[in-house]
């Protein structure tokens, strides 16, 4: 059962660490929280770190509506080799000599992947293919072709260009921010940029900054530590784990967000009487005009009652009811 100090619903914003997943993340939370109900809006990879937004309780209702949010990434390209995964954990494919790339043509082609652009997902993606995640497919071996799905990038924006070494190859690191709709992977647009130049390149370095209005500002810090265990073999096992910073131990509740306070950073928000508090707790639909998801808010103690959805008759429906029938 959840702490009396802690709110048996909310939102909390994790900056998640470098080397774990986000279900690692997940997992902290839960047991951090005391609950098992626990989910994230959009997954990060282990090498990601940055904005990894928690849902827990009834909350959790609210993910899918925060997953569609545009995102900001801070990211490094590597230029000049390419990875089988398109980032630093995947394997060396490919060196390419970068002689004859200018600055001028990196941002040029930054400009070409700028705007609504067709897309293929990496390989090693969690897309699924026939029920499975196309990166245990290609973890296996198998060809894994993925289809092109239309994505905008809002921005891309060269930051800056620095010759390197990576062992014994030069290569170019780009440093650039890109904000982007829901469904772009970083990852395939810095290999993208590496097609268009005719080398190849992987990402390095990839931070998250935002998933719509929810940032770092008061993100609940975490740190990777170890996890030593005994397996049924009498093995040691080592595994990393995800660890708190004190002062959110101490008080998780300070680093949460109301389901009322994080669909107000999510959607409009239409401010409800008592009377259409106990309608919509039943479902039934109410003459309030609305042009997509929305979040009806009671307006004397800004309590979440429902997500709503345009419906016939210029009424609203609940889509998505956060209390029990009044």
């Amino acid at each position: 059962m959840p702490s009396p100090l802690l709110p048996d619903s909310g939102v909390m914003v994790v900056d998640k660490p470098q080397g774990v997943t986000s279900h690692d993340v997940v997992a902290a939370a839960r047991r951090l929280l005391h609950t098992r109900k626990v989910g994230h809006a959009g997954t990060l990879d282990p090498m990601a770190t940055g904005v990894l937004v928690l849902g827990f309780g009834k909350a959790t209702r609210l993910l899918n509506a925060i997953t569609d949010a545009d995102k900001t990434y801070e990211t490094v390209i590597r230029l000049g080799q390419a990875t089988t995964t398109d980032d630093a954990e995947g394997e060396l494919t490919g060196f390419f000599d970068l002689s004859a790339i200018s600055r001028q043509m990196i941002w040029e082609a930054a400009k070409k992947l700028t705007g609504r652009i067709q897309q293929v997902p990496s390989a090693y993606s969690a897309i699924k293919v026939n029920g499975r995640r196309s990166y245990d497919l290609a973890r296996q071996g198998e060809e894994v072709h993925l289809p092109a799905r239309p994505v905008t990038i809002e921005e891309f924006t060269i930051l800056s260009v620095d010759e390197a070494q990576a062992g014994a190859t030069p290569v170019l690191d780009v440093h650039a921010r890109v904000t982007c709709s829901s469904g772009t992977y970083i990852r395939s647009l810095g290999r993208d940029l590496g097609s268009l130049l005719g080398v190849g390149a992987h990402l390095i370095m990839l931070r998250r900054l935002r998933v719509g209005k929810f940032g770092l500002t008061s993100a609940a810090i975490a740190t990777v530590g170890e996890h030593r265990f005994v397996n049924r073999r009498g093995e040691e096992i080592c595994r990393p784990e995800v660890v708190f910073d004190p002062p959110v131990v101490k008080d998780p509740a300070a680093f949460c967000l109301s389901p009322a306070q994080a669909a107000s950073l999510t959607m409009p928000v239409v401010p409800i009487s008592e009377e259409e508090k106990v309608a919509l707790s039943h479902g039934i639909a109410l003459p309030i005009p609305v042009t997509g998801l929305t979040a009806a808010i009671t307006a004397t103690d800004h309590e979440l009652v429902a997500l709503l959805e345009p419906w016939k008759h210029h009424q609203a429906k609940p889509a998505t009811v956060f209390l029990p029938a009044q």
